[in-house]
């Protein structure tokens, strides 16, 4: 597989179902992704809705220097990255959305992070510094190389790998901490 690549080949070329494939493959990642920068599902959605629309309309050019899923999260991080600038004060939710807020995070967790210890871990991530956090999310949870991070990070190899090191030290730190040792950091 391609990781989208020819669906988005065939859908320049007219074919309308490309499209929906990698809607379909790549949503609830993308989501997820997204929402570790505006911290509200909600928001992600919106700007991974967004991402597929600049996709349709403005059908920027895949070069094929890396995977078709680390250029799509790369236009979804600066997609968040504009809405950020945009809303440069704190994100606020009206108190009635709260539950429905909660309730549709926690499913959508619950169907991407299948056993408990995968649910401890990403309670830990999500205490660590947003660069932690991406770089871990991204090589862990959404299985990119350390090349395609650098793509979607726009950082060098090195720099990548430090950020890494750093980031899983103080996973593991962060772990240890609340008692509990995660065996494949």
């Amino acid at each position: 597989m391609d990781n989208g690549a020819s669906s988005y080949r065939r859908f320049l070329d007219g074919d309308d179902k490309g499209i929906v494939e990698i809607v379909n493959d790549y949503k609830d990642g993308l989501i997820l992704y997204l929402n570790g920068y505006v911290n509200n599902l909600y928001i992600a959605e919106e700007l991974t809705e967004d991402t597929f629309f600049r996709l349709i309309t403005r059908k920027p050019k895949y070069s094929g220097k890396s995977t078709f899923k680390s250029w799509l999260y790369a236009i979804g991080k600066n997609t968040a990255v504009d809405y950020i600038r945009y809303h440069s004060k704190q994100l606020n939710m009206p108190i009635e959305d709260i539950e429905n807020y909660l309730s549709e995070e926690k499913n959508l967790e619950k169907s991407y992070i299948q056993d408990e210890r995968k649910i401890e871990v990403h309670k830990a991530l999500s205490t660590l510094n947003q660069d932690y956090k991406n770089i871990l999310w991204l090589v862990y949870f959404e299985g990119f190389s350390n090349k395609e991070v650098a793509v979607i990070l726009r950082k060098n190899d090195r720099q990548i790998k430090n950020l890494l090191y750093r980031a899983k030290q103080a996973l593991k730190t962060k772990l240890e901490k609340e008692g509990f040792i995660y065996e494949e950091l």
